[in-house]
């Protein structure tokens, strides 16, 4: 089932996930339809705070992108925990399906090591770089409160203001199922 995609403004996009556990009401279901919704939105990585749950729990698939190590790279990541984050940081263009039409450079650190479940609860730890550290670090934002947009420059988030705004009360062109704040 394809889920609405909640927009910039929208509380749960701001709160912390809460663990959960192996018994969370329909966990399978809620990861099938999240890898659902987001290859109908067209995206690499969705958290679950995106479809108005605050836990912690996201899944991505960057088999679109060229060059992805690991190659096909797509894992679900239930109570991740970032570990350590290291290297020269580098800025590239990020967007996300809660914000569309909005694409800003997002500098982060190229290499991580994530401890996490998958969607069978067993226990990884991994190390990801590239654009796979950044999916994954865009992504626990989500998990963490946090949008891309929280690390542009004030000067920029003043630019988009509007648009943000614009964003919030359903104000923007999509081409997919979202949810907006009710003002």
């Amino acid at each position: 089932m394809i889920l609405p995609i909640y927009a910039y403004g929208c509380p749960v996009l701001r709160k912390k996930g809460e663990d959960i556990s192996p018994d969370y009401p329909n966990l399978k279901e809620i990861i099938d339809n999240m890898y659902e919704t987001m290859y109908n939105s067209s995206g690499i990585g969705l958290a679950a705070p995106q479809v108005g749950i605050p836990i912690r729990l996201f899944i991505i698939d960057g088999s679109p992108i060229e060059d992805i190590n690991p190659p096909g790279f797509k894992q679900t990541f239930i109570n991740p925990q970032i570990i350590k984050e290291w290297g020269e940081e580098w800025k590239y263009e990020e967007g996300c399906l809660s914000i569309p039409t909005i694409r800003e450079n997002v500098s982060r650190k190229p290499e991580l090591t994530i401890r996490f479940l998958d969607e069978n609860f067993v226990e990884h730890e991994k190390t990801y770089d590239g654009m796979a550290a950044r999916i994954i670090q865009h992504e626990y934002d989500h998990i963490e409160g946090k949008l891309f947009v929280d690390h542009i420059s004030p000067l920029k988030r003043n630019l988009i203001k509007s648009k943000l705004n614009n964003i919030s009360l359903g104000k923007v062109n999509h081409d997919y199922k979202m949810k907006f704040v009710k003002k």
